[in-house]
């Protein structure tokens, strides 16, 4: 096989994905005249099967398949409960807050926070939490949207520049295009392209070990230099004290931060009643449970056939393992970029990380647009709701545009660290925020705004001054060692500090909040409100 065949194959592929999504997206653009439509793809686009799907798309990032791939890969057990970590946070999401909220004419945390509390005040807050969260995770998934369309084309580093920028265009053009509908449509394909990249990858490094995991194991176990240490929790932390908190720590922000990201939960608020909620749970969870999964597998593959040396002094924090892994499987090919093997997952790769940048991107554009700017209500005239959109397009060409600046001068530095800071603000503001909201008795705008407004500054300043920062490979500055507090994650005391904050402002009589509930589905159409 050539390194033309495969690099022409990844062409094809990758143009044929473009098309397909781009013409998805201009088929949902017909219906986007209002900001039901825009923001939620209307009550009615998706079922329990679509909306499962859109759900799983939107939860599988390049995180999910570059980051837990290393991580296995490096790391042994502790990648697997990465992974694990990941499969558990979404099913509690769509258990415990996938009904709750479903809600008629609301589209951002903020929305449903002013629906549920009856306060507006709160949303300032949201919008500066939210924005928190997903700025981080658009850097990263844009510069790693650059690398992989550089690497299919078989350009050189210096390339990455041009390569970012065509992602960010196509990442705009899906959010302005297609709205909600139009990225849950690329989600869905986005879900299919992973699941048969994935299979295939996992049925060649399977059958390489006489289709035994056991013998997969073994052999990675004993590539990775580590011994038992790679079969046990504590390798990639360390076994001190500080290590083991540092891995509860990073779980914990794991379970609760994956589960609270606005672009999820943005997910949730269209779906029509409580019955396509729950039948939505299992199409949601059984493809983030097999991507998961082949991660894992492949993760063990890379180790075994290329050996953990090799794979962190390519990449220290293993983001380059699942690609590499492919040029070990199909060595005729002379190297991991002339693989067709690779031409594939390279695709699956860039179809993820650019509809996941695309819905990040809208919620962000709708985070600055409704609780940052001036959102309409629902029911407004439609000389207004057109307003509204075409601001929620100027907002989603602005974050696009700025993201990809500072993604350019970023480059690829401090990846894990900026991950670390969504899910930890995730974790310890939006977490305690939501929940509190829906489950404590007279809990009030105080409580959101006090855990919005100390705990995000709080999670900044811990992480500035942890390994996360400098002194490690993957930190912001490796040559420097600047950091005071041990853990690289801080979320084993901002997450109690959130919801400790969050109590501050309950009332003292603990009545039920005030807030109206917009359900045509249970209450009818009449505009009947529950409480």
């Amino acid at each position: 096989m050539t390194g033309g065949d495969g690099q022409s194959l990844a062409v094809v592929v990758f143009l044929g994905f473009v098309a397909v999504s781009l013409l998805l997206c201009g088929l949902a653009a017909a219906d986007l005249d209002d900001p039901e439509h825009f923001y939620a793809g209307g009550s009615a686009a998706f079922g329990p099967v679509g909306g499962g799907l859109a759900i799983a798309g939107d939860y599988i990032s390049a995180a999910t398949l570059l980051s837990t791939t290393g991580a296995v890969a490096l790391d042994g057990a502790d990648g697997m409960l990465f992974g694990g970590a990941t499969v558990l946070s979404l099913f509690l999401v769509l258990r415990i807050l996938g009904e709750p909220l479903r809600r008629t004419g609301v589209f951002t945390l903020g929305d449903f926070l002013t629906d549920r509390l009856g306060d507006s005040s709160v949303r300032r807050a949201l919008g500066v939490a939210s924005l928190f969260v997903l700025a981080p995770l658009l850097l990263v998934q844009l510069t790693t949207a650059g690398r992989i369309l550089a690497a299919m084309f078989g350009l050189s580093d210096g390339a990455l520049t041009g390569c970012t920028v065509a992602g960010g265009a196509l990442m705009i053009a899906y959010a302005a295009i297609g709205g909600m509908r139009g990225v849950g449509y690329v989600q869905i394909l986005k879900v299919g392209v992973v699941l048969i990249a994935l299979t295939l990858l996992v049925g060649i490094v399977l059958a390489r070990f006489g289709w035994s995991p056991l013998g997969l194991l073994d052999a990675a176990r004993d590539r990775s230099g580590a011994g038992a240490d790679y079969v046990h929790p504590g390798l990639h932390f360390g076994h001190s004290v500080a290590g083991r908190l540092d891995l509860i720590s990073f779980e914990t922000t794991l379970l609760l931060g994956a589960a609270c990201l606005p672009h999820l939960t943005m997910r949730l608020h269209p779906l029509r009643d409580a019955l396509t909620a729950r039948r939505a749970v299992p199409w949601a969870v059984g493809p983030v449970a097999a991507v998961c999964t082949g991660v894992a597998v492949a993760g063990l593959g890379a180790c075994a056939l290329i050996g953990r040396d090799a794979i962190r002094a390519a990449d220290p924090g293993g983001a380059s393992a699942l690609l590499m892994v492919t040029g070990a499987l199909d060595p005729v090919a002379g190297s991991a970029r002339h693989s067709m093997l690779f031409a594939i997952v390279a695709c699956a790769v860039f179809a993820t990380t650019l509809a996941a940048v695309a819905g990040i991107t809208l919620a962000a554009a709708s985070s600055l647009t409704r609780d940052l700017g001036r959102g309409s209500a629902p029911g407004a005239t439609s000389r207004s709701a057109a307003g509204e959109i075409r601001r929620a397009r100027l907002g989603i060409v602005l974050v696009g545009a700025v993201a990809v600046a500072l993604s350019v001068l970023l480059a690829d530095r401090g990846r894990l660290t900026l991950i670390s800071l969504s899910f930890t603000v995730a974790a310890s503001v939006l977490a305690p925020v939501l929940l509190y909201a829906l489950f404590l008795p007279g809990y009030t705008a105080i409580g959101v705004r006090r855990t919005v407004c100390a705990t995000i500054p709080l999670v900044v300043l811990l992480l500035a001054g942890s390994p996360a920062a400098t002194g490690t490979p993957t930190a912001v500055f490796p040559d420097h060692d600047l950091h005071w507090f041990p853990l690289q994650t801080p979320g084993l005391i901002t997450i109690p500090v959130g919801f400790l904050l969050g109590l501050t402002g309950r009332t003292r009589s603990g009545a039920a909040p005030r807030f109206t509930w917009r359900d045509p589905v249970s209450a009818g159409h009449d505009g009947r409100t529950r409480g």
